[in-house]
């Protein structure tokens, strides 16, 4: 049997010893981007350990310019894999309890993740793709961020998700879909800023 490959994952550590609360933070369809290091980046800016796996690496890795149809092609056990190992990454480097945080294709990943795997200790959904298929019940912690202007997710799965988690939902009326994807011409500023916010505080409450 050929060694296992670990999956590839970027890491950002608070200046800060630790121990630290971490934080997996999964990509959209296109993989790994120079925005979400960014997010990695300002969470360990603000004391949270974080990781972003990359879930193409089995495809030859992330690549802006590829088809985003060949996320149809990660498994679910590949991803559990992969999200399972960048939590304990963070743990060896030093964190304790482990939420999880995504966006879009990520964001549904963050959710599905609180509801099939009791090892996490806050999951955060921005504009999560197809969620309604996922929802039920779970002990782990959810928020969900959604874009009342999002061409892509429709405001009623923001609804369909409040009705099962009340309370757990934030909507931005004028936001579109990547309204934190800084630098594109998604971003909302306002959204993204409140939203930064509001992510910071629940994990904090819960790490």
């Amino acid at each position: 049997m050929p060694p296992a490959i670990a999956t590839p994952y970027f890491v950002s550590l608070p200046a800060t010893p630790g121990p630290w609360p971490g934080v997996v933070v999964v990509c959209e369809a296109n993989g790994i981007s120079p925005q979400l290091l960014r997010v990695c980046q300002r969470l360990a800016a603000e004391g949270f350990a974080a990781a972003a796996p990359d879930l193409f690496w089995r495809m030859g890795g992330s690549d802006p310019n590829a088809d985003f149809a060949r996320a149809r092609d990660l498994s679910e056990a590949d991803i559990d894999h992969d999200l399972g190992a960048a939590r304990d990454a963070l743990r060896a480097a030093g964190a304790g309890r482990v939420a999880i945080t995504g966006f879009c294709m990520g964001g549904r990943l963050a959710y599905r993740a609180a509801v099939t795997d009791g090892g996490w200790a806050a999951a955060a959904s921005f504009y999560g793709s197809g969620i309604p298929s996922l929802l039920g019940p779970t002990d782990t912690p959810v928020l969900g961020f959604f874009g009342g202007a999002d061409p892509w997710v429709p405001i009623a799965d923001a609804d369909a998700m409040e009705a099962v988690h009340p309370g757990c939902v934030v909507r931005y009326p004028d936001a579109t879909h990547g309204f934190m994807r800084d630098g594109s011409d998604d971003h909302h500023p306002e959204a993204a800023a409140d939203a930064w916010q509001r992510l910071l505080a629940f994990f904090r409450q819960h790490l």
